[in-house]
């Protein structure tokens, strides 16, 4: 089956405004309008960095038990998990896949490392 949502976890997490933390979410796949429609968007036409934010609000389909995650959630982000996002965006649209290939530096195995749990055991 083609897969077409994938689990993450925040490495810091959203702070609502009640104090809640919310590290647990699921993204979708990217489709051409989730791309091109935000580029009409007058936020983006006066700083093309608001990009990364619109397009993530569109993608991220649950965020723990944030209702709706929008811009302005988007915009409450810790910049680390801002990068983590943007990295896992472009990781699951590039391959389709949530994992990467990895090699242990002692005995040289190689195996898959899943990127929904950054920082995890």
């Amino acid at each position: 089956m083609f897969q077409t949502e994938y689990e993450f976890t925040l490495p810091l997490g959203y702070v609502d405004a009640e104090g809640d933390l919310h590290r647990e979410g699921v993204m979708r796949l990217a489709t051409a309008a989730d791309e091109i429609l935000p580029l009409k968007d007058p936020r983006v036409q006066s700083n093309e960095a608001y990009l990364t934010v619109i397009l993530l609000s569109r993608v991220i389909a649950r965020l723990g038990a944030v209702a709706q995650v929008t811009p302005k959630v988007v915009e409450g982000l810790y910049a680390a998990d801002l990068a983590y996002l943007q990295e896992f965006y472009n990781r699951i649209n590039r391959s389709g896949k949530a994992t990467i290939e990895a090699e242990c530096p002692r005995c040289a195995h190689e195996f898959a490392l899943e990127m929904n749990s950054p920082g995890g055991s």
